[in-house]
Order: C-alpha cells, then structure tokens, then sequence
C-alpha cells in the first residue's frame, strides 16, 4: 500500500536559498500528544537560514536532531485535520496557529500538512487570517518572554542566569533598537500596551510605520547615533545583537537593563561598573501564551505586518528577501 504524499520544502543539502526544493514528502502521522494540521502559511524565521546554510544543532541542546531530508521551519497556522487520542483541547477543524517544537530543528512546517505537538499550540484568533497568525509565534513569544513573562526555568545558552523581564508600566522608558522587524515591531506594541514610553531606533523608511504602532520617539540611526542622543532609560531591547551590542550601555540609567535578543558584545565588567543588569532568554514553544498574545491580536490591541507572501513552492524567493534584511515585519509562505 503506497505512502500518502503532500508537497514540502525540504534540504537535501546545506547551502544557498537554491537548495529549497519543493517536491513531494510523506504525510506525518501525529504521535501521542500531537495533532495533524494541514497547513494554511508558514512563518520564515531566522533559524529557518541557519539550518539551510549548515548549522544543525541548537546553541543549549544536546546535539543534533537533523537528518537529511529535513523541512524547515517551526511558525505555522493552519486547521486541524486529526487528533492523537490523548488530545482533549483540540478537534478535527479548529483553526490553530503556534512554534513547533522550538528550540529545535524538528517544526518541520514548509509543508501542507504538519504533526505539532498540541502543547505548542493555540486557536487562531477569528479575527486573524492564517498569513498574519503564522507570522506571529516565533516573534511574538520573543518580544512576550522577553518584555512580559519567561514561563520557562531554561536560561539562555548565551547567558548564564534566569531571565527576569523588567516590569513595564507608564514610568518605564524603553528602546527598541531594530523596531521594525519581526520582533521589534511586536516588543513595540507590547511595551505600549504596558503604558512604557518608547524610543523606536529604525531607518527613516519604517518611521510612518512606527509612529502609527505607538512609537513615542523615532531615531534614525542611519542619521544619527540613538547612543549620543537617549540617557537614563529603563530597558534596552536590542533585536540586532553584535559586535555594536555594547554601545546601548550608557544609554541606561543605574539600575536599568539590556536586553539583547541576538548574541551582543557587551563588557561585563563596564555593565557593572554601569549598574546596568544584561539578560537575554531563548525563545520557547508555548501555546499558553500564544493564546494570550492571540486574545491581544483579536482585539486589535497588537498587530503584525507582512512585509511580503510567497508561495511554498516559492520559497527560495521567500529566503533570498530575507536576506536582503530592512524587513518591515515578517515573511510568510502561504500554502495552497
């Protein structure tokens, strides 16, 4: 008796956006806790590159899971077309979205149908179509765990204690460096949903788009440096990392935080001499709260911008946008 199919992106190999192919694959099973969603849109993801270009195991886990073939991606929304008998909290034709088993490289969700583990999901909300909920889960349980709540023990690879958000409320002073993008774009609206008073650092293209998010202060910084122009605040949220990360420091008042989504150079020593604690978390799948950024998106409280759809057969056209960056928002594959 033949296997049934559907189509997938799937790596053969590692390497450029051109080893995308998109072929026929196996249609998963869904194993005890699971339920198998037939897949609506796919979120790109920075992890999503990582595998493609060759890197296989996740910093903080204990080796590699990946074997080729292998489907990438983990943000995905779509309807539920069956459940594993020990499923209680979904049923056959619920609209779902949510992060595939992150973090890892099994999401497996560049594909029509998907076995996600059902902790890790959450119903759509039913004022959200299925491109902008699958454009959510990865950046928004960032900017959630990030700015509101951990909800995991797991310290960061990259860190050594527990992340603790900085409580946020209409005295806080927060920046967002790279506030146009997956995830400065939702810590944004997060922020001002907690009453903060925000300083969005981006390029002069995403200002009207900011402004119209809530930003309460726009820098250019291909004008002028936020490091020269902002003092005492309370939190830094800093979505581009690297070797600049640092320079956020002084930025700070004593007793004030940075927040480093991407791995930054940052002086430990000058951090304390500062008084400024630097904490950073990995992201993990949650489909709790999930629900609750998805109550906040039914009400129009936080909104996600798609910076551009492309159809899963098209997905090297998806990763080769990606890596042109200046993303306003996110990337998404839609699935027929």
């Amino acid at each position: 008796m033949s296997t049934p199919t559907m189509k997938a992106v799937r790596l053969h190999e590692h390497g450029g956006p051109e080893v995308l192919r998109y072929e026929d694959a196996p249609i998963p099973a869904p194993g005890p806790g699971e339920v198998l969603v037939r897949v609506h849109a796919a979120g790109v993801n920075p992890p999503d590159w990582y595998l493609r270009g060759g890197l296989t195991e996740m910093p903080g886990e204990k080796g590699s899971t990946v074997s080729l073939p292998v489907i990438p991606g983990t943000d995905v929304s779509g309807v539920v077309e069956a459940v594993a008998p020990d499923v209680e909290d979904f049923a056959p034709g619920d609209e779902v979205f949510g992060l595939l088993r992150f973090p890892s490289f099994d999401g497996s969700a560049y594909a029509e149908y998907v076995a996600a583990p059902a902790a890790d999901l959450a119903h759509k909300p039913a004022g959200v179509d299925h491109v902008h909920a699958a454009a959510v889960p990865m950046a928004g349980l960032t900017a959630w765990q990030f700015l509101i709540e951990v909800g995991h023990d797991h310290p960061s690879p990259f860190h050594r204690a527990r992340h603790r958000p900085t409580p946020l409320d209409t005295g806080t002073t927060v920046l967002v460096n790279g506030a146009a993008g997956g995830v400065g774009h939702l810590a944004l609206q997060l922020a001002k949903w907690k009453g903060a008073h925000v300083t969005a650092v981006a390029s002069s293209a995403h200002e009207a788009f900011l402004r119209e998010l809530g930003a309460d202060r726009f820098i250019d910084y291909t004008r002028q440096r936020p490091e020269d122009l902002v003092r005492d605040l309370d939190l830094v949220l800093d979505t581009v990392g690297g070797p600049a990360g640092g320079r956020f420091l002084r930025t700070l008042k004593r007793g004030g935080s940075l927040f480093p989504v991407f791995p930054a150079d940052v002086a430990e020593e000058e951090a304390a001499k500062l008084g400024v604690t630097v904490s950073t978390a990995q992201v993990r799948s949650s489909g709790a709260q999930l629900a609750e950024l998805g109550r906040l998106l039914d009400k129009g409280t936080v909104r996600v911008a798609i910076d551009g759809t492309f159809a899963l057969s098209d997905a090297r056209a998806a990763h080769e946008r990606a890596a042109r960056g200046h993303i306003q928002g996110k990337v998404v594959l839609t699935v027929r």
